[in-house]
């Protein structure tokens, strides 16, 4: 591991740790109470579908198999709730990783430094995958042990291959913020960007199955990736996570590049 990215994660290290331990206690609370709610399955998936009618059903994923492990697992850690912390969490770092140092005077400083503007961002983005991933296995640990605890039913691949896809989606959008940072350094319009496209993809991906005006848009939502393959329920969508990984790269690549051109006042 570089100098660079032990700097960067040392720089992310109280961030991570707050976040590991918001997303984390998130999780804990509501899996703790699954024994009460499948054990009430009429009655609490009567009131959830009374609670969130119509469009806001779909928002939350339906409801409808929600006193079942997977569906449970879904609603909670999956859909909408999981994917929108780390989300968040990933915008936060990749805002850090350009934007922030270059409004605050320091990403001069470092470029005054022997290392090219291309192993920085490449730096960076390491530092961001590499602390996503830790946040990540640590959930992960923690929603497999809890499935087990409260004998959810669902198998730990399925909860692994459910956990990988959320990784991929996150990095998706923490590259997004590194890549929105790097053409631009702007901590606002990162960060407005970042969670409009996220807000955005979330609403046409869920809307989109039954909005015949909107469903053509799945298609360039990063959420369809992740949730269309359903992965608590049937395992890996390869294919799925496969476009992930090709849109990261292409962020990537737009960052390097944007970066390595652009006068940042040097």
């Amino acid at each position: 591991m570089s100098a660079l990215v032990r700097k960067t994660l040392g720089d992310y290290r109280r961030a991570l740790i707050g976040w590991t331990v918001g997303v984390c206690a998130f999780f804990l609370l509501y899996l703790s109470i699954y024994d009460s709610i499948a054990a009430n399955p009429d009655f609490y998936e009567k009131a959830a579908l009374a609670k969130y009618p119509g469009a806001l059903k779909d928002l939350m994923g339906g409801l409808a198999d929600m006193t079942s492990g997977a569906g449970y697992l879904q609603v909670i850690a999956y859909q909408l709730f999981g994917p929108m912390m780390l989300i968040m969490c990933a915008a936060v770092l990749g805002n850090r990783a350009v934007a922030g140092p270059e409004e605050s005077g320091t990403l001069e400083l470092v470029l005054t430094l022997p290392i090219s503007r291309r192993r920085l961002i490449l730096g960076r983005f390491t530092a961001l995958a590499l602390g996503l991933l830790g946040v990540a296995l640590v959930s992960f640990l923690l929603i497999a042990v809890m499935a087990a605890v409260h004998d959810m039913g669902v198998p730990t691949g399925r909860i692994a291959a459910a956990h990988a896809g959320l990784y991929l989606l996150v990095l998706f959008f923490g590259t997004l913020a590194l890549a929105l940072g790097a053409v631009a350094g702007s901590r606002a319009l990162t960060l407005a960007v970042t969670a409009a496209y996220a807000v955005g993809g979330y609403v046409v991906e869920t809307l989109g199955k039954s909005v015949d005006a909107i469903s053509w848009l799945r298609w360039i939502s990063p959420f369809h990736y992740f949730l269309d393959g359903r992965p608590v329920y049937q395992g890996w969508p390869a294919g799925d996570y496969l476009v992930l990984l090709a849109a990261t790269a292409v962020l990537l690549a737009v960052a390097v590049l944007a970066f390595d051109r652009r006068d940042v006042g040097v």
